[in-house]
């Protein structure tokens, strides 16, 4: 069974964030929490981990969706495209925050994720714990939201049962608290202009 770590996203422990970051340099695959709901993650350069996510994901050949988690937007330049300035100032004055940001991908991203992807999600979460995992690992996590078989509940948000469901497939699992049940705003930026594609937590009223 995984590993289960209980974090304060006021506070995280150094020493437990250096425990993380050791699981994901050897290949490991992690659960954590989020501004939103909680993620399923691991290291962008790790090809085996990034399988393992699309196996207890259930996605088939080359689908996936997955978004980068950044401490900041001070590396966006590696991995998308040039993001001209009115794009960069609402994403500026968005984040930290409950937004995923779709943006055209450098051509670094698809050989990252083995994939023909001209696009990458990019999320900086107003979370401590991620945040605080990427600064120590050096590079973004992926991101991809875990979602209970329960039909009638789309996102698990007790960090007990998602150990209980999870553990077996994971190598760790951060309680951070109780997640949320309402994904990010995603806003798809790769035309040059902002368009919603699903209004999820953050609000969406400057958009338009």
């Amino acid at each position: 069974m995984a590993e289960f770590i209980k974090m304060y996203q006021e506070n995280p422990d150094p020493r437990k964030i250096a425990q993380v970051v050791d699981v994901l340099r050897d290949g490991g695959v992690i659960i954590y929490p989020t501004d939103t709901v909680y993620g399923l993650g691991c290291d962008i350069f790790n090809q085996k981990a990034i399988e393992r996510i699309r196996q207890i994901k259930g996605l088939k050949g080359k689908s996936l969706n997955l978004s980068f988690i950044c401490y900041d937007l001070s590396h966006i330049s590696e991995y998308a495209k040039h993001v001209d300035t009115p794009i960069f100032k609402l994403m500026k004055s968005t984040l930290p925050g409950p937004y995923t940001f779709i943006l055209e991908s450098s051509s670094k991203t698809p050989k990252i994720l083995n994939v023909k992807k001209k696009t990458v999600g990019i999320r900086v979460p107003d979370n401590n714990i991620p945040r605080a995992i990427v600064k120590e690992l050096g590079n973004p996590i992926i991101s991809t939201s875990v979602h209970d078989h329960d039909e009638i509940i789309d996102y698990v948000t007790d960090p007990d049962l998602i150990y209980e469901e999870f553990g077996s497939r994971v190598d760790l699992v951060i309680d951070g608290g109780n997640g949320g049940v309402k994904p990010s705003t995603i806003i798809d930026c790769s035309s040059g202009y902002p368009e919603v594609i699903r209004e999820g937590l953050g609000e969406v009223d400057f958009v338009g």
